[in-house]
């Protein structure tokens, strides 16, 4: 086998543009659950209002990129206040269901009949990011080093993509070391303890699911641009729990465990792919044993294994803090009532919380 390549087609995976644009939908879904502590289950259907926001604009009524981008911010924006508002003050399990069933429900109905004059239903929209190519500075050809290369397309997208991740992380990283930032994690830590000084639990969690959501709206946009396509059924429940597996496996709540996530799990996808397709034209694997066809989803089983190793001997991930995400233990390592009725916070809960 050849290992270089296996390698550069690993490397490929890790940098591209695919795994800049699912790190950037796991920063906002790491503000939503890595520190809120919100169970979002449904934020592919910010990354699909984020997508048809940018595309329909352009595609259908002729409108100017710029335009779609303000739509598909402006619709995430939306959906945040529909699901937060009703759901944010029961509890959390209520927005879980409430998450994956608007997604689902967005899914199922941008790709109906009566919806195909916009959406273009199951067939989607195509070519509507010419803006955005015409404004890339890049000559045309390969970069790169050996076989690890980038076309001057790609290399575009990665350039805004990984510019992005550095943007959101970067604003991630103040905003969590903010007042605004201490009062998040003191909730997702104890609600009753953060309503007791005062705090309006609720709207801090609206904005949380606000600032999440445009942020996975923005990862959707790319993914559009990336493809010059979209359609309904690329933004599946499956893109949700790809972007927990990449936030679990990097570390949830900190601020570089999703971008170092995304690109972990991209390399060990890309490079269980190249081994097993190589292997199998080398004949160390017998095609009776393992089709070609049949290696797309041995991948995800061989990688979702190393998770489930991951989440046996480090279940907080390779950033993350064992003390913050274990449930029966609050960030000091003293045991936790899972039940505890009310009651005043401790000492340093308050110091945390009205610093």
């Amino acid at each position: 086998m050849d290992l270089l390549a296996i390698l550069a087609d690993s490397g490929r995976g890790a940098l591209g543009p695919v795994a800049a644009i699912y790190a950037l939908a796991a920063v906002g879904l790491n503000i939503h659950f890595g520190y809120t502590g919100l169970l979002n289950f449904g934020h592919v259907g910010f990354m699909l209002v984020g997508a048809y926001g940018v595309a329909v604009p352009v595609a259908v009524y002729g409108g100017p990129l710029w335009l779609g981008v303000l739509v598909g911010l402006a619709g995430a924006g939306l959906l945040a206040l529909l699901l937060g508002l009703p759901t944010l003050r029961l509890r959390a399990d209520y927005l879980a269901i409430a998450t994956i069933a608007a997604a689902e429900v967005l899914r199922i109905v941008f790709n109906a009949g009566f919806a195909q004059p916009i959406t273009g239903g199951v067939y989607g929209l195509q070519q509507f990011a010419g803006a955005f190519y015409a404004l890339n500075p890049i000559p045309r050809g390969a970069y790169g080093v050996g076989p690890l290369a980038f076309t001057e397309r790609d290399l575009w997208v990665m350039l805004v993509g990984w510019g992005a991740v550095a943007v959101a992380a970067l604003g991630l990283f103040l905003l969590v070391r903010s007042p605004w930032g201490r009062v998040l994690r003191a909730i997702r830590e104890d609600e009753e303890a953060a309503r007791s000084l005062g705090k309006n639990v609720y709207g801090y969690k609206i904005q949380s699911l606000v600032l999440g959501g445009l942020i996975g709206a923005a990862a959707g946009m790319l993914l559009a641009v990336d493809a010059q396509a979209v359609t309904p059924n690329m933004f599946n429940p499956g893109v949700t729990f790809y972007l927990y597996t990449l936030l679990i496996l990097g570390g949830a709540g900190t601020v570089l465990g999703p971008v170092l996530g995304s690109v972990l799990f991209w390399f060990l996808l890309s490079f269980a792919d190249s081994v097993l397709r190589q292997a199998i034209g080398a004949g160390y694997i017998s095609p009776q044993v393992i089709e070609p066809a049949d290696v797309g989803a041995l991948r995800f089983a061989l990688v979702g294994l190393g998770l489930i190793l991951l989440l046996v001997f480090r279940p907080e991930g390779i950033l993350g803090n064992r003390a913050e995400m274990r449930l029966e233990e609050g960030a000091s390592g003293a045991p936790r009532r899972p039940h505890r009725r009310p009651g005043p916070p401790a000492p340093s809960q308050i110091e945390e919380v009205s610093r």
